[in-house]
C-alpha cells in the first residue's frame, strides 16, 4: 500500500512534463524503483516550476469563472512560489521548465530577482527548455545550470528592430496623413507620415537600441561568465545553434534527454530525487466541486465577487494597456492589447482612497500611453489618493509608489509622475514626454474609388474634423497651439513630480531604459513590483505577513461582463468595438496586407492604427511608438 501510494504520488508529480507517454511511463517506473530503494527522508526534494503561456502582473481573480485566467500565469504567484521554496528547508533545488512561455523583459527581470534570492539561500536553480530563444537564454543567466533537451536549438542573434514607413503607400492609394507633434524625438506617427525616419527619431531609437544591446551583454557577462570576445563568438554562432554548438560557446551547460533528467540531478545532488510540483496553487478541486453542484455554480456566477479588504492592505492598481477615455476594454479594434479606461480607474482609485483598511497604493504601469485627457484624469485620481482627497481638503493621504513593467511611456509616464517613489526594471522603457495629434485624410482614396463625398459643416471650425481633406495652415496652427498647451501641462506635471529633472535631456519624446532613467532622475531605483510593495508596506509600518495585497480594478461580475458585451450592440454615436465601418476600413485592409507580408510586423502596426482611431474623438494624444523588436 505504501509503495502504491508513493508511485501514484510520483506519477502525479511528473504529469506536467510534456514528454511522450512511453517516456513518461519509463520515467515514472524509474522514479518508483529509485525512490523505494532508499528511505524517502534521505531524498533531495527538487521543486518543479513550469512557465507556460503569458505571464501577467495581476493575481488570479477570486473565481476562475469571473474573467478567469486560463492560459495565463501570474507573476505575484510565481514570486510567492519562489520565495516559499527558498524558505522551505526540505527543498534543495529547483527546476524551472520553460514550455511555451511568452516571457517579456520585465518578466525576466522580476523572476530573475526572485531566482537570485533563492540561490542566495545556498540552493541551486536549473533551467530546462526544449529550445532557447533570447528570452530563455536571458532567464538562464539567472540560474546555476542551463539544460537543453538533446536535439534542441538555441537562437540568440542579438537585437533587431524593424519599422514600417507607410507614407508612400498611403500616398499611392490617395490617403494624406496629416499630423503635428510637439517634441522633436516623439516619432509616434512617423510610420504613417514619413517615408523614412527623421533625424531626431533615428537618434532616439538608435540610442534605445544601444541601451538594450548593452543590457543584454551585461546579463551574459554576469550570468554566463563570458567576456566580450566570448559574447561576440556566442552571438556569431547562435543566430541558429545546435545544442552542442550552444554548449561550446557557453550558452548552455548540459544536454539531456528529458527522461534522463532525474539521473542527472541525482548525480548533481549525490542522492535520490523527489519532485515537488505543488509550488503553485491549483483551482482544480474547487472547480470540480462547483461542477458537481450546478445550483451553487449558477448562484456564484450571478453574484458580484466579494472584493473588500479584510485587514491592513496594500492596493496595486494596474495600468496595463493603452489609456483611453471611459471604460476599460478587451482587445482593440485591430487585435491589439487591452485598453485601460480613465472612468474604470477613477472608480477603483476612489475605492482605494475611501477604504481605511488600505494603507498604501502601488501603481503598476505597463502602458504606451494614449488619450491626453484620460491620462490627466488618472493623474488627478492618483494624486487624490496621495493627498487624501481634493487639494486643500485636509484629508489624510496614503503613500503612493510606482512600479514599471515593460513600459511607462507618454501617457503612461504622465501617470507615473503622480507617485512619490518610482521603481523600474533594468529593461523597462520610460519617457516619450511629448504630444502628437492629427488625422488621416481619405479624400484621395475616395476619389480613386469613385466615391463622391459631400461634407456639410455648421460652425467656424466644424470642418476641421472632416475625414476627406487635410488641415489648412490655419487649422494646423490652432491644433499646434492646443498641443503646446497639453505639452506644457504634461511637462509641468513631470517637473512637479520629479524634482530636479532636466527636461532638455529627458523630454521632447526621448526614450530610455531603466538604469539610464534612474541616472536622469526619471525614476528613483531599480526594483520589481515586489520591491515596491515591500518597501511601501515598510514605509506604512506594516509587518511582513500582517497585511494583504489586493489588485485593482476589482474583478467584474457576470452581470457586468454581459452588460459590457451586449451593450456594444445598442444604439451609439460611434461604432461599437469590432465593427468595421467606412472610417476604419482602410485600417483593416492595411493591417490585413501587413499580416500577409510580415505577420510579426503587423503587431507593431496594429498599435499605431489603434492610436489613429483614438484621434477620431480626441485630436491630441499622448502615445509612444511601438516598434517591432526581434532577437532580444
Amino acid at each position: 500500500m505504501f509503495q502504491l501510494a508513493v508511485c501514484d504520488s510520483i506519477a502525479r508529480r511528473i504529469r506536467s512534463f510534456s514528454a511522450p507517454r512511453a517516456a513518461l511511463t519509463a520515467l515514472a517506473a524509474g522514479l518508483c524503483i529509485s525512490t523505494l530503494s532508499a528511505p524517502v527522508m534521505g531524498d533531495a526534494v527538487i521543486g518543479l516550476l513550469e512557465l507556460d503561456g503569458k505571464i501577467t502582473d495581476r493575481a488570479k481573480n477570486p473565481s476562475p469563472l469571473m474573467g478567469g485566467s486560463k492560459g495565463h500565469m501570474h507573476m505575484p504567484e510565481l514570486i510567492k512560489a519562489l520565495d516559499k521554496a527558498a524558505k522551505d528547508p526540505e527543498i534543495k533545488g529547483l527546476v524551472v521548465r520553460v514550455v511555451d512561455a511568452e516571457l517579456t523583459r520585465s518578466n525576466i527581470d522580476e523572476l530573475g530577482k526572485a531566482m537570485q534570492a533563492f540561490r542566495a539561500k545556498g540552493k541551486k536553480i536549473h533551467v530546462f527548455a526544449e529550445n532557447y530563444g533570447p528570452a530563455e537564454v536571458m532567464l538562464g543567466c539567472k540560474a546555476d545550470e542551463v539544460i537543453i533537451q538533446s536535439g534542441g536549438g538555441v537562437m540568440l542573434p542579438g537585437v533587431y528592430m524593424e519599422e514600417m514607413f507607410l507614407a508612400d503607400a498611403l500616398k499611392w492609394v490617395g490617403i494624406t496623413p496629416d499630423f503635428v507633434q510637439v517634441g522633436d524625438y516623439k516619432g509616434a506617427m512617423e510610420m504613417m507620415a514619413n517615408s523614412k525616419p527623421s533625424k531626431a527619431w533615428d537618434e532616439n531609437i538608435n540610442g534605445l537600441l544601444d541601451q538594450m544591446y548593452a543590457n543584454m551583454r551585461s546579463e551574459l557577462k554576469a550570468g554566463r561568465k563570458l567576456d566580450d570576445s566570448g559574447i561576440d563568438k556566442a552571438l556569431e554562432t547562435a543566430w541558429l545553434a545546435s545544442d552542442t554548438d550552444a554548449k561550446k560557446v557557453g550558452l548552455v551547460d548540459s544536454i539531456i534527454d528529458l527522461p534522463e533528467l532525474d539521473a542527472h540531478l541525482k548525480k548533481a545532488y549525490g542522492q535520490e530525487i523527489t519532485w515537488d510540483d505543488e509550488l503553485l496553487p491549483s483551482d482544480e478541486q474547487d472547480m470540480a466541486q462547483m461542477m458537481n453542484n450546478p445550483f451553487a455554480m449558477f448562484s456564484m456566477l450571478m453574484q458580484k465577487p466579494s472584493y473588500e479588504p479584510k485587514r491592513d492592505t496594500i492596493a496595486v492598481l494596474h495600468i496595463d494597456g493603452a489609456i483611453i477615455d471611459g471604460e476599460s476594454q478587451g482587445g482593440g479594434l485591430f487585435g491589439g492589447d487591452s485598453s485601460v479606461g480613465s472612468r474604470t480607474l477613477r472608480r477603483a482609485l476612489k475605492d482605494i482612497e475611501e477604504n481605511d483598511k488600505i494603507k498604501g497604493l502601488v501603481v503598476r504601469i505597463d502602458s504606451p500611453g494614449g488619450s491626453a485627457i484620460a491620462s490627466e484624469m488618472i493623474w488627478q485620481g492618483i494624486r487624490r489618493v496621495a493627498e487624501g482627497g481634493a487639494p486643500g481638503s485636509g484629508g489624510k493621504g496614503k503613500p503612493v509608489f510606482i512600479s514599471v513593467g515593460s513600459m511607462a511611456a507618454s501617457g503612461g509616464y504622465y501617470c507615473l509622475v503622480a507617485g512619490s517613489k518610482v521603481y523600474v526594471n533594468p529593461t523597462s522603457i520610460v519617457g516619450s514626454i511629448g504630444v502628437v495629434g492629427g488625422k488621416m485624410a481619405l479624400g484621395g482614396l475616395m476619389e480613386k474609388l469613385h466615391v463622391n463625398t459631400v461634407g456639410r459643416a455648421r460652425g467656424p471650425r466644424a470642418a476641421m474634423f472632416s475625414s476627406m481633406s487635410p488641415w489648412s495652415e490655419q487649422d494646423k496652427a490652432i491644433v499646434r497651439k492646443k498641443m503646446t498647451e497639453t505639452y506644457d501641462l504634461f511637462t509641468s506635471r513631470v517637473t512637479a513630480g520629479r524634482k530636479g529633472i532636466d527636461l532638455s535631456k529627458t523630454a521632447e519624446g526621448r526614450l530610455f531604459m531603466g538604469e539610464k532613467a534612474v541616472q536622469l532622475g526619471m525614476a528613483d531605483a531599480l526594483g520589481s513590483l515586489k520591491d515596491a510593495v515591500t518597501d511601501l508596506a515598510s514605509t506604512s509600518g506594516l509587518r511582513e505577513g500582517a497585511y494583504d495585497v489586493m489588485d485593482y480594478p476589482a474583478p467584474k461580475s457576470l452581470q457586468e461582463m454581459l452588460e459590457e458585451a451586449f451593450g456594444r450592440f445598442g444604439a451609439s454615436a460611434t461604432a461599437p468595438q469590432g465593427v468595421i465601418t467606412g472610417e476604419n476600413l482602410i485600417g483593416q485592409i492595411t493591417l490585413a496586407g501587413a499580416k500577409l507580408i510580415n505577420p510579426a510586423a503587423a503587431r507593431s502596426l496594429s498599435t499605431s492604427l489603434e492610436a489613429i482611431m483614438t484621434l477620431r474623438n480626441e485630436p491630441v494624444i499622448l502615445a509612444t511608438p511601438r516598434v517591432l523588436i526581434w532577437g532580444w
